[in-house]
């Protein structure tokens, strides 16, 4: 071929490439129509947290995987509240963001909940804390409640009429009772992971079994501040209790035995989804 056609063909041939792609239709037929929403479901979401709600660990490599996060998650492997929803209201296609983060602690949460409020959503899941009992000194329970409290009070004032779910921490007490007899799982926890709760995870000296009640005692204390914030927060808000949610060990991710695999965020996700959306 010569130059000459080919600068004239390869023009054409992009052309031609641009129109055969399918553009996203609405309903009616219309191209890049949006669904309408369906009454009874939220048609956006945002969700904050920690490394739970990231779904941490749970893609086999040491990094968030929000494909599988119970709350937002698109992929295949976890039927989530997102996708959920979306069986019922197209409309919350693609309007779905997660933004929690690993590490992250309840100082946090006003920052994930001003980002939301920027971004606005008719639904809010939060699940934050592990992160402020597992390591160094704990977060006290009166600044746990005003840092969440003060999450709360952004997203009211910002999305007066977003649905917020709050849910409890889940037993990661559990974790240990699970893993501590399990020499793979003990070698993992050696590089550090939720030393308040796994170091030293096969002692049964005094100081290493009133360090963990101690952690459980903690969890279970912001637990309670938890259902009281949502509850002082009004009708907007539903608290999931899932305090006593045990794990298996086989919803334990490989990587370090201490995240929910695909299997633990599929079950979060049943343990949470709200059998409605009418409040």
């Amino acid at each position: 071929m010569s130059r000459r056609w080919a600068l004239v063909a390869l023009p054409l041939l992009a052309m031609l490439a641009f129109a055969c792609k399918s553009p996203g239709r609405g309903p009616s037929g219309d191209p890049g129509e949006a669904p309408p929403p369906v009454k009874g479901y939220p048609s956006s979401m945002v969700a904050l947290g920690d490394s739970l709600t990231a779904a941490y660990g749970s893609c086999l490599a040491p990094t968030s995987c929000p494909r599988n996060s119970w709350a937002t998650g698109d992929g295949t492997q976890v039927d989530s509240h997102y996708r959920r929803i979306l069986k019922a209201n197209p409309a919350i296609g693609e309007h779905a963001r997660n933004l929690a983060r690993p590490g992250a602690r309840v100082g946090d949460l006003p920052g994930q909940a001003t980002a939301a409020v920027a971004q606005k959503a008719d639904y809010v899941t939060i699940l934050v804390g592990g992160n402020d009992a597992c390591r160094g000194e704990m977060t006290s329970v009166a600044s746990f409640r005003a840092e969440f409290d003060a999450a709360l009070a952004s997203i009211k004032k910002g999305m007066q009429n977003a649905r917020v779910l709050v849910v409890s921490i889940p037993d990661i007490y559990r974790v240990w009772e699970l893993g501590h007899t399990n020499k793979i799982a003990v070698g993992v926890w050696k590089s550090g992971i939720c030393p308040n709760l796994l170091g030293n995870p096969t002692s049964t000296a005094a100081a290493d079994v009133a360090r963990r009640k101690a952690f459980k005692s903690r969890i279970t204390a912001y637990n309670g501040q938890v259902r009281a914030a949502c509850a002082e927060y009004g009708p907007r808000c539903r608290h999931d209790n899932v305090a006593n949610f045990a794990f298996k060990f086989t919803m334990l991710s490989a990587i370090d035995f201490f995240h929910p695999n695909a299997a633990g965020q599929e079950a979060l996700a049943d343990q949470t989804y709200p059998s409605s959306f009418t409040w």
